[in-house]
């Protein structure tokens, strides 16, 4: 099984976090 994310997080710091949040607000599919 496979899936596909348009959007591949590295980190969860304050970068990361806000990167995540505002992919999803985006409707891309974000993996962190």
């Amino acid at each position: 099984m496979s899936d596909t994310f348009d959007v591949i997080v590295i980190g969860g710091g304050p970068g990361g976090y806000v990167c995540a949040i505002r992919a999803a607000q985006l409707g891309l599919k974000a993996a962190c």
